[in-house]
C-alpha cells in the first residue's frame, strides 16, 4: 500500500470515527414552555391551583367567591373536574339590579343561587381557541350546555368572545385562559342567567 493510500485510508476512518453517536454528548430537545398565565385583578393565577383557590386570590372576583361559598360549591371547584368557568367579575355582579346580589345569597335562596353559578360552568377545558373553533365550525354561532342544564350561546364579537344566556343578556370574555389544574377559567364582564321559574 502507498503512503497515500496509508493517509487516505487513516482519513476515512477518523472521519467514520467521528460520525459515530457514542451518545453521551447528546442531549433530548428542550421540552415547549408552559403558557405563562394571565392574572386576574393584579394577582398571579398559577396553573398548579385549582379554581376555587385561583379565584379567592383574585380581588376583582370577591363577590363570585362569596356566591360559590353560599352556593356550597367550593368543594366542587376544588374538586378534579375539568370545569371549564365563565367567571364574572365583581363589576359584572354590580351591574346586576340593586338588591340582586344580596337576595341570591340569602340561605332561602341557595337553589336559585346555585342554579346562576352553575349556568356559567361547562364540563370539559374548553380554551378560547376552542371555543372559537366552535363558532367557526358552527357558521357563526356555538352552543354549550352548561352544568345547570340550561344552554348558553357563543358568537363572536369583532373578535371577542360572546356569551349569551337563554334571557338574550349578552356578556364578552375579558380575560381568557386562565389555566388551572382542574380546568380553565374565562374571565367575563356580565352575569349569566338561566330560567329561574
Amino acid at each position: 500500500m502507498t503512503r497515500y493510500a496509508l493517509i487516505g485510508l487513516a482519513g476515512i476512518v477518523a472521519l467514520t470515527g467521528c460520525a459515530r453517536d457514542t451518545g453521551s454528548t447528546a442531549t433530548p430537545p428542550a421540552a415547549a414552555p408552559a403558557p405563562v398565565n394571565p392574572s386576574v385583578g393584579g394577582a398571579s393565577m398559577l396553573a398548579d391551583r385549582t379554581i376555587a383557590a385561583n379565584a379567592s386570590a383574585a380581588p376583582t372576583l370577591s363577590t363570585l367567591v362569596a356566591a360559590v361559598k353560599a352556593a356550597g360549591l367550593a368543594e366542587t371547584l376544588s374538586g378534579p373536574g375539568p370545569f371549564t368557568v365563565f367567571a364574572p367579575t365583581d363589576a359584572a355582579f354590580a351591574r346586576l339590579a340593586p338588591g340582586t346580589v344580596d337576595t341570591l345569597l340569602k340561605p332561602e335562596n341557595k337553589p336559585a343561587l346555585v342554579k346562576v353559578l352553575t349556568y356559567h360552568v361547562v364540563s370539559g377545558t374548553l380554551t378560547a381557541a376552542d371555543l372559537t373553533a366552535r363558532i367557526t365550525a358552527g357558521g357563526g354561532t356555538a352552543t354549550l350546555m352548561s352544568v345547570e342544564g340550561d344552554p348558553l350561546t357563543l358568537t363572536l364579537t369583532e373578535g371577542h368572545l360572546t356569551l349569551t344566556d337563554v334571557g338574550g343578556n349578552k356578556s364578552y370574555v375579558e380575560i381568557g385562559d386562565v389555566r388551572q389544574s382542574n380546568g380553565i377559567v374565562h374571565v367575563v364582564n356580565g352575569v349569566l342567567v338561566p330560567k329561574l321559574g
